[in-house]
């Protein structure tokens, strides 16, 4: 169990059976990310509340500061209808799919501007990029399926910098699963935004040239890294950490990789993790001289990859935070009929929550159903009658998938 001491010296160190409903918990005696807590600090609300701590803590640190009033009502022994402090009742990836996309719209804005500034020959505002995407760290903590069904879905725009910013998120909900916490995700988050700003200063031509690209083509697209660390050379804002993503993020496991053909351990974490989504996001993106594949045939081929050009561990961890079939994404069942994955199964990653969309002829439904895969599961009673039989591109049949969360 790792232990945590706050930095702020005014909280006061509480044992959970002493709190009382009204108490403010600032802090606990572990990194929030190793908690089930789905808010960084929360009001005790009631005797629940302290049993539901009691599982995961052994003390916190309050601020008195906060304390509240807490009616009557709230002293009463009641299960939370969150299911656990923190977590807004009711508050689920629906609700947070409509704030996070707005978050989603403005850090996109911002990055273009970033962008436009670096080919403008202008330093890189390496304060904007934190800004823009603390709101999208922020919701990945609430729930990442809704940020990640979000960089799914992609914006329209130029390629630079909406990979920038879907891998960032990416790279954030890969984090959380990890154990990350908060400001380690902001730094990972920046150094996989920012990995790819040396791409500005190539040529339009070759960015945009259809079809293989020749052995100097790619000799000069490697040198990116170069550009990038020279963009942001003498920048205070960057950790050690987040510099070696822009360093390293091309290197591969096997030793395969650029520029300095670092192995296994060698390669930052960091720099393992924002190569991995850095790959996974280019495969299924639509690009000038390759198709996008979908989700399903990404992680197929991660899979292939193992142990050569990724950490087998990590593409694992990769898969078991997206689901075989993201959220966002459009599948066909066996039945024939058309849905959208709205919401994973942790346990059973194939079998996720579907709003169906078309019958089994193609047909927009009249009424929308969702319904739990997993519900349909094999048992020695039953066998399976609805299955995911593949994956479709995007916007088939004319499905915008982020209609079916709003």
């Amino acid at each position: 169990m790792t232990m945590h001491v706050p930095q702020d010296p005014s909280l006061i160190e509480v044992p959970v059976i002493n709190l009382t409903p009204g108490m403010y918990v600032a802090e606990l005696d572990k990194p929030w990310l190793e908690t089930p807590f789905a808010t960084q600090g929360f009001v005790v609300n009631n005797h629940d509340d302290i049993e539901y701590i009691a599982k995961h803590c052994s003390h916190v640190y309050v601020d008195t500061r906060r304390t509240v009033r807490v009616s009557g009502l709230n002293e009463k022994r009641f299960k939370p209808r969150s299911g656990h402090p923190g977590k807004p009742p009711g508050v689920g990836i629906k609700q947070e799919f409509s704030r996070a996309k707005v978050d989603f719209e403005s850090a996109s804005v911002a990055m273009e501007q970033v962008f436009a500034r670096i080919q403008s020959n202008r330093r890189v505002n390496v304060g904007a990029v934190k800004q823009a995407i603390t709101p999208l760290i922020d919701s990945v903590l609430r729930n990442n399926e809704a940020m990640a069904a979000l960089a799914r879905l992609k914006l329209k725009g130029d390629y630079l910098f909406q990979h920038s910013l879907s891998t960032a998120v990416w790279a954030a909900v890969l984090g959380r699963n990890l154990g990350l916490e908060k400001s380690e995700l902001m730094d990972l988050a920046l150094g996989v935004s920012l990995m790819d700003v040396g791409m500005c200063q190539l040529p339009t031509e070759l960015l945009e040239k259809a079809g293989k690209l020749d052995e100097a083509d790619l000799t000069e697209i490697r040198n990116h890294f170069k550009y990038g660390v020279k963009l942001l050379d003498g920048s205070e804002e960057l950790s050690r950490s987040t510099l070696n993503i822009l360093v390293c993020h091309h290197e591969r496991h096997d030793g395969s990789g650029y520029p300095q053909g670092l192995k296994g351990n060698a390669i930052p974490m960091f720099a393992r993790i924002a190569g991995l989504v850095d790959s996974y996001d280019a495969m299924t993106t639509e690009r000038p001289h390759a198709p996008a594949r979908t989700s399903y045939e990404a992680v197929q081929e991660l899979a292939d990859l193992k142990d050569s050009q990724f950490q087998a561990s990590l593409i694992e961890h990769f898969v078991q935070t997206i689901g075989m079939f993201p959220t966002g994404s459009i599948v066909e069942l066996n039945t024939g009929e058309v849905g959208v994955v709205v919401a994973q199964n942790p346990a059973r990653r194939l079998r996720p929550k579907i709003v169906l969309v078309l019958d089994a002829d193609k047909r927009k439904l009249a009424r929308m159903t969702v319904i739990d895969l997993n519900k349909y599961a094999e048992s020695k009673d039953s066998v399976s009658t609805h299955w995911i039989v593949r994956e479709l591109r995007a916007e088939a049949y004319g499905i915008s998938p982020d209609d079916y969360f709003i």
